[in-house]
């Protein structure tokens, strides 16, 4: 015992001395400490280094859709790199688990979006996006096209592009300079995108890009017909359309990806996190055949843009497994079911509670708003959200709050094959987290 508390002593001071953790505060690392040290995950829970178990609402970061400790993932990994772990694809060079996980993509990907370019995550898989649409406009002869239009409240990443389509101020101020021509319209508002596209003209908006359910910002989930006029706006004025499927994609919310709830087909779609359930970092950008024909056509010599890490041999082999987990195991239809459950939970809730406001979930995506007033949606001068996920984690449930300015939110995104008693304990330990916050409000 004294020898592994030592051990855990050390950890901690290293990670504090030498690992600049992400999207975290810097000066509460440095007071205490790294908040947990995972060691080990099996299906929906994580065990930290002391062996307290937690059930992880959150699936990490959106993305270990097929839960943890997959043995299959990791020995699909294992043999493909004892065969050929990793091998260029620029100049043309392939090689077969990115060639059969670009068609296997076509397949899955609705309508007509049948060609594929591989990326490392999330953020590059949205800056790929800005400057191909950027590059297919100039091929097309409208080099003038180059205008982003984005939403408030939207989270696309943390590169420069992405950052400057993100549409949440504390992302954005992190810099000093943004990458120019990203516009943000009203989070659910056709008017807004079309005030927008006449104000700057037409002429000049190279493609409108969402998320079909904003996640980062607090799961907000458009309401029926606000995508099918989206598509139609593009269409009408000759802009592409880019869904943002890296949180909803494979599953999240209860249908393969987030689009197809409303109907609706983009040009160009985004994909990470749940390609490979965090196994390995990989992302795609996936087009429609007539962008890829007009690229093929159009171009003369090398399409001038790539990663070292695009189309690698050992993540393609484990987004393949991954993917074969999802389909065999209907992963996500007990998305769909388990979210009924998630959301009948959250509004006992909401009826049991004053302060619970809105509930509202889509699939495996959901959140809980806490408000002083339900009648005037009034919000707490200092919100409860991060004292409800920090009373939650003492009891072994992992959330994310969102206390950004005039929001207070808990949020859910737990594993795709999370059962109903576990759904039920997730429900259990929100609860009691609400009771003792509340005691402190008396």
């Amino acid at each position: 015992m004294i020898g592994q508390q030592a051990n855990v002593k050390k950890l901690i001071e290293l990670d504090k001395k030498h690992f600049i953790h992400p999207t975290s505060s810097l000066k509460q690392q440095q007071e205490n400490g790294p908040a947990v040290i995972f060691r080990e995950g099996q299906g929906a829970v994580l065990t930290d280094i002391n062996g307290k178990t937690y059930l992880d609402g959150m699936a990490s970061l959106f993305n270990v859709n097929v839960g943890y400790g997959r043995v299959e993932l990791a020995e699909a990994a294992k043999e493909q790199m004892a065969q050929l772990a990793y091998s260029s694809c620029f100049a043309t060079y392939s090689n077969e688990p990115a060639i059969e996980l670009a068609a296997k993509l076509a397949e899955m990907t609705p309508g007509n979006l049948n060609a594929v370019f591989f990326t490392s995550g999330g953020s590059e898989s949205n800056d790929t996006a800005y400057k191909l649409v950027r590059h297919y406009w100039q091929l097309k002869g409208y080099p003038n096209k180059n205008k982003i239009i984005s939403r408030k409240k939207a989270y696309h990443g943390v590169t420069v592009g992405s950052t400057s389509a993100t549409g949440i101020p504390v992302f954005r101020s992190m810099t000093t300079a943004l990458a120019p021509q990203f516009f943000h319209a009203e989070t659910f508002s056709p008017e807004s995108v079309q005030a927008i596209i006449e104000r700057e003209g037409a002429d000049t908006i190279a493609a409108f890009i969402a998320e079909p359910v904003q996640g980062a910002s607090g799961v907000n989930i458009a309401p029926d017909g606000y995508f099918q006029e989206i598509r139609r706006i593009c269409d009408e004025y000759n802009i592409l359309f880019i869904a943002d499927e890296v949180i909803t994609g494979f599953g999240r919310t209860g249908k393969m990806f987030g689009c197809e709830h409303w109907g609706v087909t983009p040009d160009v779609m985004l994909l990470a996190k749940g390609i490979t359930s965090g196994y390995f970092p990989l992302g795609a950008v996936v087009v429609t055949d007539k962008i890829h024909q007009d690229l093929i056509d159009l171009s003369e010599g090398v399409f001038p843009h790539g990663f070292t890490y695009s189309g690698h041999a050992t993540g393609c082999t484990v987004a393949l497994k991954n993917l074969e987990i999802i389909e065999r195991e209907n992963i996500v239809a007990n998305s769909q079911r388990m979210g009924e459950e998630l959301l009948k939970g959250l509004k006992a809730l909401q009826l049991e509670f004053d302060i619970v406001g809105e509930v509202r979930a889509l699939g495996l995506i959901g959140a809980l708003e806490f408000v002083k007033d339900k009648l005037t949606n009034e919000r707490f001068s200092t919100p409860l959200a991060p004292l409800v996920k920090e009373e939650a984690m003492n009891r072994g449930l992992i959330l994310r709050d969102v206390a950004f300015p005039g929001d207070d939110t808990v949020i859910f995104a737990p594993p795709l094959i999370i059962n109903k008693y576990e759904v039920e304990q997730m429900i259990a330990i929100l609860r009691q987290s609400i009771i003792e916050v509340g005691r402190q409000l008396v």
